[in-house]
C-alpha cells in the first residue's frame, strides 16, 4: 500500500499514514486547532499528492513528549511573522535545494498535506517544495555560545526598517544544544595509551626512547578539543544548507582576564560601564557550579561571598571570592570561615582547595574560542563577537533564563529578543562506532569478538527506526535507537529504557545514523536562571 508523509508536529515520533485513510478519519485523528483541508487548500493551492506517487514511503516525527498544545491557526501564527511563540520552525528548501525562509509548522503541514512539500529531512526537520524555485529571504543570523560539554546554537532573524538599516531585534526561529565528547575521546586516548605502554614494557624491555621525537602543527590542539571545534563547525555547515544564514555571531571572549585578576581596575571606561562586574560573576557562577558552597543549595538566589570577610582583612581578588545563599552569608557574616564549619571539615577542605583550583572548561573553551574564529571567517560570512559579560548583561536585562541555547541568543549587541519560548533540540554526538572489532578487558587483553560487518538485515546501530510488534510480551510500538545483532534479532533504545530481542521483520528505518543523538526538551526557567529539561529521545 502507497503512503504518504503524516502531518508534521514538532518533536514527535515517526508516524506513516496510509494514502486509503479516508480525509474524514484524517480530520478526526487531527487536533482540533489545525486549519481543515478547505482552508489549507485555499492558501496553499490545490494539488495532487505528488509524495505517493512515486511509490517511496516517508515518515514525519509527532509529538512524544509533554502535553499536546493547540496549534494557532495561520492566521494568528504568520500574522506579522513572529507573533506566534513555542514552536520551532521548519526549514524549507526549494525545487532545486536552495534555502527559503523557515516556515510554521501549520504551514508546513499545509504544504505536505497538499503535495506542494516532501521531507527532505527528518531532524532537525526539513521540507523540500515540488512547485517553487527560488524566493525571498530575509537576514537570518546564526549564533553561537562555545563550551567545554555545551554549545549553544541559536537561529534568529534580524528585522530591518523601510530604510533597510539592520536592527539588532531578534527573532528566535530555532534553539539548538549541542552535546560534546571531548571527555569520552579523552578517556579512551588513555585507555590506549596505557594498552600500549603495557605491551612495550612487557615486550620490548630495551626499546629506545621516543617521547621526543616527534613534531606537530601550528596550532596543534589535543583531540578531546579538536573534537569540539569540529563539531560545531560540523553543524554550522549544516545549518547553512538548510537555511539561509546571512551572518554569524560568537561568544569569543569567555571571561575577561585582567577583569578577573584584578576587579578593582578603574579608570577604563568598559571597566566602570554597564558590563562593569558581570564578567567576575559569571567566572563564580562556572567555577563554584552555580550552588551555595556552605549548604549546596540550588536553583535559589546566589550572592558573592568573602570567604575572608573585609573585616578580616580580605581582599575582593577572585581568590578570596565564593557563592553562598542569603541565609548561609548572613549567618556566617564576620566570621572566619575555619570558625564557620568547623563541624564541616570535609567541607572546608572541599572549599579550601577549590578556592586556587584552575577552571578546566574555561580553559578548553579559551583554547578553541581563536581556532573556531578562524574556521567561522573562512565561511566568507560576517562573523560578530561578543564577550561573556555582554551575555549575561543581556540575558539579565530581557528576563531570559539561563541556558547554553538561550545564551546563544544574547550573543553579541541585542535591543530585543522575542519568540525564544520553544522547544530546545538536544544533539549529542555518540560517534559512529569504532573499527575496533576486538574487545578488551581491563587488562589489554582480548575477551570478545564482534561481527567484520556492522550491516545486519540493512540496519546499521544507531539508526532510527520504529518497530510495530503485533502479539507477544513486547506488542506495541518502539521507536528510539537500533542496536544490531547477527541473528537479527536488535535491541531499540527509548526514553523509557531499552527494549530487548526486537525481530527485524518488525523494524522501519526513519533515518540512518549520523553520528548524533537528539532529543527535543522542553525547558522549565528555574529561580537561580537555571533549567530543568523535560522529555528526551
Amino acid at each position: 500500500m502507497l503512503t504518504r508523509v503524516s502531518r508534521p508536529r514538532l518533536g514527535e515520533p515517526p508516524e506513516v499514514c496510509s494514502v486509503a485513510d479516508s480525509a474524514k478519519d484524517r480530520r478526526q485523528s487531527a487536533s482540533p486547532a489545525l486549519p481543515s483541508r478547505t482552508h489549507a487548500s485555499r492558501h496553499a493551492g490545490s494539488g495532487t499528492k505528488r509524495g505517493a506517487r512515486d511509490g517511496r514511503s516517508a515518515t514525519f516525527p509527532r509529538r512524544a513528549f509533554g502535553t499536546a498544545t493547540p496549534e494557532p491557526s495561520r492566521s494568528e501564527a504568520h500574522a506579522n511573522g513572529q507573533s506566534a511563540g513555542g514552536h520551532a520552525r521548519v526549514f524549507v528548501l526549494d525545487r532545486h535545494g536552495e534555502c527559503l525562509m523557515p516556515c510554521h509548522p501549520v504551514r508546513a503541514r499545509e504544504l505536505l498535506d497538499n503535495g506542494r512539500a516532501r521531507v527532505h529531512r527528518l531532524i532537525p526537520f526539513a521540507i523540500r517544495l515540488v512547485d517553487r524555485i527560488g524566493g525571498s529571504v530575509h537576514p537570518i543570523r546564526l549564533k553561537l555560545d562555545p563550551g567545554s560539554k555545551i554549545t549553544g546554537i541559536a537561529l534568529v532573524r534580524e528585522t530591518d526598517t523601510t530604510t533597510g538599516e539592520i536592527q539588532h531585534k531578534a527573532v528566535v526561529l530555532h534553539l539548538i544544544e549541542l552535546r560534546h565528547r571531548g571527555a569520552s575521546i579523552r578517556d579512551r586516548l588513555t585507555q590506549r595509551r596505557g594498552f600500549r605502554r603495557r605491551r612495550r614494557s612487557a615486550n620490548l624491555r630495551h626499546r629506545a626512547p621516543r617521547f621526543d621525537n616527534r613534531t606537530r602543527p601550528k596550532g596543534w590542539l589535543a583531540p578531546s578539543v579538536q573534537h569540539r571545534v569540529d563539531s560545531t563547525a560540523a553543524w554550522v555547515g549544516r545549518l547553512r544548507q538548510l537555511c539561509p544564514v546571512s551572518a554569524l555571531s560568537q561568544e569569543l571572549v569567555r571571561f575577561d582576564l585582567q577583569k578577573t585578576e584584578n576587579p578593582e581596575i578603574n579608570g577604563v571606561e568598559y571597566q566602570q560601564g554597564a558590563l562593569a562586574g558581570y564578567e567576575i560573576r559569571e567566572y563564580l557562577l562556572e567555577k563554584w557550579h552555580r550552588r551555595c558552597v556552605y549548604c549546596d543549595a540550588e536553583q535559589v538566589p546566589l550572592q558573592i561571598e568573602h570567604v575572608v570577610c573585609k573585616a578580616r582583612g580580605g581582599s575582593d581578588r577572585v581568590s578570596n571570592l565564593t557563592l553562598a545563599c542569603g541565609p548561609c552569608n548572613t549567618l556566617k557574616g564576620t566570621l572566619a570561615v575555619e570558625g564557620f564549619l568547623a563541624k564541616d571539615t570535609n567541607r572546608l577542605d572541599r572549599i579550601t582547595a577549590q578556592l586556587k583550583a584552575p577552571l578546566h572548561d574555561a580553559t578548553a573553551v579559551n583554547a578553541t574560542r581563536w581556532t573556531l574564529w578562524r574556521q567561522l571567517i573562512e565561511t566568507s560570512l560576517p562573523v560578530e563577537t561578543g564577550s561573556g559579560g555582554r551575555t549575561k548583561f543581556n540575558r539579565t536585562q530581557f528576563g531570559i533564563p539561563k541556558t547554553h541555547a538561550l545564551d546563544a541568543t544574547c550573543v553579541g549587541v541585542v535591543d530585543s529578543v522575542t519568540n525564544w519560548q520553544m522547544p530546545v533540540l538536544a544533539i549529542k554526538a555518540t560517534g559512529r562506532g569504532s573499527r575496533k572489532r576486538t574487545r578488551l578487558d581491563q587488562y589489554g587483553f582480548p575477551r570478545g569478538y564482534l561481527m567484520r560487518g556492522k550491516t545486519v538485515r540493512g540496519f546499521r546501530t544507531g539508526d532510527l527506526v520504529r518497530a510495530v510488534v503485533p502479539s507477544g510480551k513486547k506488542a506495541g510500538t518502539h521507536t528510539g535507537r537500533v542496536a544490531v545483532r547477527a541473528s537479527g534479532s536488535f535491541n531499540i533504545q527509548m526514553p523509557a529504557g531499552t527494549v530487548q530481542g526486537i525481530s527485524h521483520t518488525h523494524c522501519r528505518l526513519l533515518m540512518r545514523g549520523d553520528g548524533y543523538g537528539y532529543a527535543i526538551h522542553a525547558l522549565l526557567p528555574a529561580v537561580n536562571g537555571e533549567v530543568s529539561a523535560l522529555g528526551g529521545m
